[in-house]
């Protein structure tokens, strides 16, 4: 009788998982598929912030400190 429960339980999850499968890959569901794997590309990279700021702090010395203590709070 257990290995009938299991099988159910086994078959069951099969279907879930293929219909979750089918549901992600779907037609209706392209361009939500197109936006999310365009979202990397949408962040400014860590490397262009840090660049950023050593360029302000060359550019204005004067506002050194204050950039420093803002960035300690």
């Amino acid at each position: 009788m257990m290995g009938v429960i299991t099988g159910i339980v086994t078959a069951l999850a099969l279907l879930t998982f293929l219909g979750i499968v089918w549901w992600a890959f779907s037609a209706g569901r392209k361009k939500a598929n197109e936006e999310a794997a365009s979202l990397p590309f949408l962040v400014e990279d860590e490397t262009e912030a840090v660049d950023d700021d050593a360029r302000q702090q060359t550019e204005s010395p004067d506002n050194t400190d204050i950039k420093r203590e803002e960035s300690h709070e």
